[in-house]
């Protein structure tokens, strides 16, 4: 089993610049691939952010480009989303997931990954 718990998230302002962390732990997942989601209140789940350790492939939702940044500390067992220029159509709650493999014509989708963190609260005042 994988265990996932993400940290960092917090009320900033519009503007403002945050760093969310995804601590894995438990069965090592060879190959890969991790992501960012989020989920607004009323609103569905939707995708964030991700990267695949085969390729170092990194995908983003245009509404994100340019502004997050995914990464990964293998040596920490860490996945990163820095957050730049925030604005208050960011706030939601950010879950980590991650798989084995995962394709890139699915990478983007829920139902890809199987291990899901709790969640993290990330709120933007304007």
């Amino acid at each position: 089993q994988v265990q996932l718990v993400e940290s960092g998230g917090r009320l900033v302002q519009a503007g403002d610049s945050l760093r969310l962390s995804c601590a894995t732990s438990g069965r090592r997942i060879s190959s890969s691939a991790v992501a960012w989601f989020r989920q607004a209140p009323g609103k569905e789940r939707n995708f964030v952010a991700a990267l695949t350790e085969r390729d170092g492939a990194t995908y983003y939702a245009d509404s994100v480009k340019g502004r997050f940044t995914i990464s990964r500390d293998s040596a920490n067992n860490t996945v990163y989303l820095e957050m730049n220029s925030l604005k208050p159509e960011d706030t939601a709650i950010y879950y980590c997931a991650a798989n084995g493999p995962v394709s890139r014509l699915v990478v983007r989708m829920v139902k890809a990954y199987a291990f899901w963190g709790q969640g993290t609260q990330v709120t933007v005042s304007s």
